[in-house]
């Protein structure tokens, strides 16, 4: 009777601060919010993660710029995806063996790693090519918020991002971390201050929580849940013709298990934000907006753009941060 008497208090008390989990935690208080987000700055549009997609991005009214890091031999912190420049580049390079000065600009043609179909063909102009330095990117949008994958477990990388993020006054306006738990607790070691994202493994730990009924217990020190869409990855198996029953399966099962409104209207009314990515077509921005999420990640801010214009129950002027969108 006692334990009957136990687990029913605690299935009441988890339902309870499930709906209202403000009741013990504290709500976090972002000063943005962010409903378009272009992966590094629009992949598909423009050449990735260079000065010139950032532009047209903020141009066009992007509410976050997404973008990644690396460390050159010279100790400069360069925006790339790729550690090795083979595929941007087309040449062998490490850049991390390499000072700034002697990295080569993107190729003509780079393909879009979530659209491999299609990969962006530019003018060839050598600006628009050009590999920036993260520098050059909070100077130029110091009033954007930017997401930062750190794309290795390098100390000095994440020591070096942080001292940037404090020149320039923006922690407020930075989210960081990467896939990686031990990247992403170093990153919140190095200064807790910084919004930060939930690595693969606290993802993990966040479904078990969910599903035990102890996630309205428990505190969280992440900012920002970016997922991606399992149905993504089911298309391009298929679309490949390498796609095998278990990772059917298993995709299936991930989206069965984390993509629940519920969940995410709960992070939510924590003050943490929920982003899917990486979304290129209206059906997969349209299965986002169903599922309530703050925010669309994509390749095309173009195509999102538009589609946010024709759902405008998606935003609300209440909570947007960059009007402009």
């Amino acid at each position: 009777m006692i334990v009957y008497a136990a687990v029913c208090g605690y299935v009441i008390a988890s339902l309870i601060l499930f709906r209202y989990p403000t009741l013990l935690h504290r709500k976090k208080k972002l000063k943005f919010r962010c409903h378009h987000i272009s992966h590094r700055g629009g992949a598909a549009e423009m050449y990735e993660n260079t000065m010139a997609a950032f532009k047209r991005a903020v141009d066009l009214g992007t509410d976050m710029l997404e973008l990644d890091c690396h460390l050159t031999a010279d100790r400069q912190v360069v925006v790339s995806h790729d550690k090795n420049l083979m595929r941007v580049c087309g040449l062998d390079i490490d850049i991390s063996q390499t000072p700034y000065s002697q990295l080569p600009p993107l190729s003509n043609s780079v393909s879009v790693d979530f659209d491999l179909e299609n990969p962006y063909v530019g003018s060839g102009n050598i600006e628009e090519r050009r590999i920036p330095l993260l520098k050059e990117v909070f100077e130029s949008f110091p009033n954007i918020p930017i997401n930062i994958d750190i794309k290795c477990n390098d100390d000095i990388l994440i020591q070096e991002v942080n001292k940037l993020v404090q020149e320039h006054n923006r922690e407020e306006l930075t989210v960081w971390g990467n896939i990686s738990n031990v990247v992403t607790l170093k990153c919140y070691q190095e200064n807790p201050q910084i919004n930060l994202l939930f690595s693969m493994r606290r993802v993990v730990e966040l479904v078990l929580l969910f599903y035990t009924g102890l996630l309205p217990f428990v505190p969280i020190k992440e900012s920002n849940l970016e997922i991606f869409l399992p149905a993504i990855y089911l298309r391009r198996k298929e679309d490949a013709g390498s796609f095998f029953p278990i990772h059917s399966l298993m995709l299936r099962g991930m989206h069965c298990l984390l993509m629940r409104r519920c969940l995410f209207n709960h992070l939510q009314r924590r003050g943490i934000q929920v982003y899917l990515w990486v979304l290129n077509d209206e059906e997969d921005f349209e299965s986002a907006m169903q599922l309530g999420v703050t925010g669309i990640m994509t390749d095309f801010p173009t195509k999102l753009k538009k589609f946010l214009s024709e759902h405008p129950q998606f935003i609300t002027s209440k909570d947007c941060f960059n009007t402009s969108s």
